[in-house]
């Protein structure tokens, strides 16, 4: 079983355009991605500590209506 690991920016990116998601778009203060009629906050850090990562995961899981795993998450 995988544990969850920080991230970099473009590799959010990557996994949320496999997920679904469109091209990153620039918003007022932030990048948003789109899900349907959904917009997912992209926030302009370089890397996304565990925690971060985690609360991110939350909100697109709410708009995917599923779990995400880590084993999922590590794989995309």
């Amino acid at each position: 079983m995988s544990k969850w690991v920080p991230c970099k920016r473009r590799d959010l990116i990557r996994r949320l355009k496999k997920l679904g998601f469109t091209d990153p778009v620039p918003g007022a203060k932030h990048e948003f991605m789109r899900y349907g009629r959904y917009k997912q906050t992209i926030s302009n850090n370089p890397c996304y500590d565990v925690n971060e990562l985690r609360m991110l995961i939350e909100q697109i899981e709410e708009k995917l209506g599923r779990k995400i795993s880590a084993d999922e998450w590590n794989k995309l």
